[in-house]
């Protein structure tokens, strides 16, 4: 009787490239670079071999590029010898990156021909305006620093820019407006490439501070959550920003130059839900992770929030989420322990 050794699992091999630019801000590379090898090494460690990471630098030359940091980077490959990679990740400029862009026509046909044979890319900051210059943007969603956002309309007038959203997507092209938005964008990645435990490992290592969910920060093409009121997502936007505080939805309307009743069909017919709805989950949603994530007790949860009434704040959770704030919290932690028990 004959024994035989069985064949060894192939690995899946995940080419992510970086490009660097003189003046760029490193941290749009090294940040994402530095996640992506931690959620290798947690992989490793899980099932050794089945996914590996290629993780490339990418160039006009060789040649080193001065970073706004000081330090010199230098490319592993060129534009035009790098193979067709999986994610690419395009930098942030400091100051004006006009005159920069005027430089790099080899880096936007680089980008069409990555963009054309299925390539993820990725912008932060004014490097978006690197996929806006080669046409991949037009007619699509797109962000940028917000210090731009004039210029890049005035540069780009056929690009939909969405002032109000940290991260755009349409299809297979980002758009992150900050590097915190960046590394938000990345533990997404991380999720696509490998899956959701290795996603929150990796987010629980480099961001301890609250952060919100890709999905809560993204305008995604295409989306049936998505509207085209602007002035309803400015209120929408006001609220995220000032949940924590007391509400009073006639000072609302008027601030917007509407009735009270304007507001409310207005506002249902862009979103499905009332102001007093939306603020309500927004509210909600920020508890849920603050009760998953942070030490704070309940009441002062309820109180960053914007309930005063712990017993009210108590009674909208458990409608919300089918559990008290209480048992939520037991119910989550315990999960989180033994994800990091094991």
């Amino acid at each position: 009787m004959s024994t035989s050794t069985p064949p060894e699992k192939s690995s899946i091999q995940h080419r992510i490239q970086f490009l660097l630019i003189d003046g760029m801000l490193s941290t749009s590379a090294t940040l994402p670079s530095e996640m992506l090898h931690a959620a290798q090494s947690a992989a490793d460690g899980k099932r050794r071999g089945e996914h590996q990471l290629d993780i490339k630098t990418v160039g006009l030359s060789r040649r080193p590029i001065e970073t706004r940091a000081g330090f010199p980077l230098t490319p592993d490959l060129t534009v035009k010898r790098a193979a067709p990679a999986q994610i690419i990740y395009v930098p942030a400029l400091w100051r004006n990156p006009r005159r920069i862009l005027r430089k790099h026509g080899d880096v936007l046909e680089w980008l069409r021909k990555a963009h054309a044979t299925g390539a993820t890319i990725a912008g932060v900051g004014t490097g978006c305006c690197f996929l806006a210059a080669a046409g991949l943007l037009d007619n699509r969603p797109a962000t940028t620093h917000w210090h731009y956002f004039d210029q890049f309309e005035e540069d780009y007038p056929q690009v939909h820019l969405k002032r109000d959203y940290f991260i755009t997507q349409a299809d297979e092209l980002y758009c992150a407006a900050s590097v915190n938005s960046l590394a938000d964008l990345t533990v997404h990645f991380i999720k696509r490439l490998y899956n959701e435990s290795i996603a929150h490992h990796v987010e629980r290592h480099f961001s301890h501070e609250i952060r919100r969910a890709y999905e809560s920060m993204r305008y995604f093409e295409g989306s049936t959550d998505q509207h085209s009121d602007e002035t309803v997502l400015q209120i929408q936007s006001w609220l995220q920003s000032n949940y924590q505080q007391e509400v009073r939805f006639a000072e609302l309307a008027a601030e917007f130059d509407m009735s009270v009743r304007s507001l409310n069909r207005r506002f249902k017919l862009a979103t499905g839900k009332s102001p007093l709805r939306y603020l309500q989950e927004t509210r909600m949603g920020i508890a849920r992770d603050l009760l998953k994530t942070s030490n704070l007790s309940i009441s002062e949860i309820a109180y960053s929030v914007g309930y005063h009434d712990l017993g009210h704040f108590s009674e909208l959770f458990r409608k919300s989420f089918s559990a008290t704030p209480h048992d939520y919290r037991t119910t989550v932690r315990a999960k989180l322990f033994s994800i990091q028990g094991r």
